[in-house]
C-alpha cells in the first residue's frame, strides 16, 4: 500500500480522489497552542517545551514564513497537522499563520486521520486568547540568537 501524502489529502478534500481513497472526517473543536512544527517534533532547538510560547514565538513566525507547516498543540498533548486555517490558501505561511504563531486558539473545523497522523482544516478560529504560554522567563528566547544585538 502507498503512504497518503498531505497532498494526497488535499487532493481528498477538494474531491478528487477516488471515493474509497477518501476520508469521511470528521467535525471538531479543539482548544490548544499554534505551533512550529519543524522545530517541536525535531528537536533541534530543545524539548518540546522550550519550543512552545513566549520562548519559540520569534522561531515560529520565522519557520512558518519559510514554508514549515503549522500544527495545532491540543491541551491533551494531540498534535493536529493545519492544512488550511478559515479561507486562507497559503496553508503554511499566510498572514493568518503568522498572526496566531504561538496564540492559544479554539478552532472549529474538519479532522482527518491518516497513517497515524491528525490533519485540520480550520473552519472558523472560535476565540484567538494570544500568547497564554509565558515561559520565555524560563528558557529565555529559543533559538538565542533570535534576540537582537543592542548597539
Amino acid at each position: 500500500m502507498r503512504p497518503i501524502t498531505p497532498f494526497a489529502v488535499l487532493l481528498s478534500l477538494a474531491g478528487l480522489m477516488p471515493a474509497q481513497a477518501q476520508d469521511a472526517g470528521e467535525r471538531i473543536q479543539v482548544t490548544g497552542e499554534i505551533i512550529d512544527t519543524w522545530c517541536y517534533f525535531s528537536g533541534v532547538m530543545g524539548g518540546p517545551d522550550a519550543v512552545q510560547g513566549s520562548a519559540h514565538h520569534t522561531c515560529a513566525m520565522w519557520c512558518s514564513a519559510g514554508g514549515i507547516p503549522v500544527g495545532l498543540l491540543a491541551e491533551d498533548g494531540t498534535v493536529y497537522m493545519v492544512l488550511q486555517i478559515e479561507d486562507s490558501t497559503d496553508s503554511a505561511s499566510g498572514d493568518t499563520q503568522l498572526r496566531l504563531a504561538s496564540h492559544t486558539v479554539t478552532a472549529d473545523g474538519m479532522l482527518y486521520r491518516r497513517d497515524g497522523l491528525n490533519y485540520l482544516v480550520v473552519a472558523d478560529v472560535v476565540a484567538d486568547l494570544d500568547i497564554q504560554n509565558e515561559n520565555h522567563l524560563d528558557f529565555g528566547v529559543v533559538p538565542g540568537f533570535a534576540v537582537p544585538d543592542e548597539g
